[in-house]
């Protein structure tokens, strides 16, 4: 009898762990609470270390006329847009064994869904949330809720793929102790037609502008018909204010002043944008580990970070495939999970890390600042590239 897999969303890392353990032989359910997966959010970059999982699965090629590999990712100074330095990454097939792409978020979980959906093992629920949880050593049950109507599903499994605020991680005891605090930042994001911005902002590059308390970054999507910026500012709302102003709802003031005396190019690639929209940035503390018996907790369920290595995408794509590979042959559920956990907790915790001492880096000023772009360019970009190796090439 094949084994049953019962995920809790269907996000990135959801529907990637579908995939994955449908084509180990396991009976997938996927329950996602949205009644549909709408295109929200925008870009994503995709390192090499989540390219080579979706390669193995079969849905880089379905993406490939979607994403763009972009030739550099450009650092340019806020202020007057001097650059920096260039890290070239249009060679990260020969360097790390599979390309840097970005792509919209939508398209990356249409081809997920797609591809898991077509296999005869998988059933995507949608409008259906996660209520109840019960697990032990036979099976893991869960009781569900669509509309008015109450349910239950059992299975040898339970994933956790229910980001930011897990109700798999809650009742696992992972959630009361560590609620998620706000990291100070609010990320600002939109889209914009390429045709309402010079050409060169449109071009195969990610472009990364730094300034105090503020960084900017831009690049092409779509085959270039867009533009994806992502604006981070600083914040005084600490989180016990109330309910943040700008959760959702953009304060376009805040994020006009934020750069105001920033380059030109900066302030009309903002001015560009009408459809902002603007999410405060969450954190949790690294946690020891990812599984209790039969449940385990997979992306920001499992390691919420900060975007400033753009490692929350595929983070959640290498936990999703590190799962389905200690199952794959496992006859101990638990201890597969165990060792699931074993395997990725050291990793996503220094990512963590990483992300928030990366972002306090970005938003430096002053003589920090420049001592910042200094040690940028004496270290020159292939030292640079090479502090990357132990992220992309795993």
């Amino acid at each position: 009898m094949a084994r049953r897999a019962l995920i809790a969303g269907a996000g990135i890392g959801g529907l990637t762990a579908a995939l994955a353990l449908a084509r180990e032989d396991f009976e997938v359910e996927v329950f996602e609470r949205a009644p549909a997966l709408e295109e929200f959010g925008a870009g994503l970059q995709l390192g090499p270390n989540a390219t080579r999982v979706l390669r193995r699965l079969g849905v880089l090629e379905a993406v490939s006329g979607l994403a763009i590999a972009p030739r550099a990712i450009r650092v340019l100074r806020g202020s007057d847009g001097a650059e920096i330095t260039r890290l070239p990454v249009g060679d990260a097939e020969r360097r790390w064994g599979a390309p840097y792409l970005v792509i919209h978020r939508a398209d990356l979980q249409r081809a997920l869904a797609e591809a898991a959906t077509r296999l005869p093992n998988v059933a995507l629920r949608l409008a259906t949330e996660v209520a109840e949880i019960g697990a032990d050593d036979n099976g893991v049950a869960v009781g569900l809720r669509r509309g008015v109507a109450a349910m239950t599903q059992a299975g040898d499994v339970l994933i956790g793929a229910d980001g930011l605020r897990s109700l798999v991680r809650e009742r696992i005891g992972l959630g009361a102790a560590d609620a998620p605090a706000f990291s100070g930042r609010v990320a600002f994001r939109a889209t914009v037609d390429a045709e309402r911005i010079a050409p060169r902002w449109s071009a195969s590059e990610v472009t990364l502008r730094l300034g105090a308390k503020a960084h900017l970054v831009h690049y092409p999507l779509r085959g270039g018909s867009i533009v994806n910026l992502v604006a981070a500012i600083e914040s005084s709302w600490r989180g016990d204010e109330g309910d943040p102003p700008w959760d959702g709802v953009v304060d376009r003031p805040a994020l006009d002043r934020a750069f105001g005396d920033w380059s030109r190019d900066a302030r009309a690639l903002i001015g560009a944008a009408v459809d902002w929209r603007a999410w405060p940035l969450y954190v949790r503390p690294p946690i020891a580990y990812f599984s209790l018996g039969r449940i385990a907790l997979i992306g920001d369920a499992a390691h919420p970070m900060t975007p400033f290595l753009a490692q929350g995408a595929a983070q959640a794509i290498e936990d999703a495939d590190a799962l389905a590979r200690r199952l794959a042959d496992a006859d101990d559920v638990a201890d597969a999970l165990a060792a699931y956990s074993a395997d990725r907790v050291a990793r996503a915790g220094r990512i963590q890390h990483d992300a928030l001492a990366q972002g306090r880096i970005y938003h430096l000023s002053g003589p920090l600042a420049f001592a910042r772009d200094l040690a940028m360019g004496v270290l020159g970009p292939k030292r640079l590239l090479d502090r990357y190796d132990w992220l992309y090439a795993a």
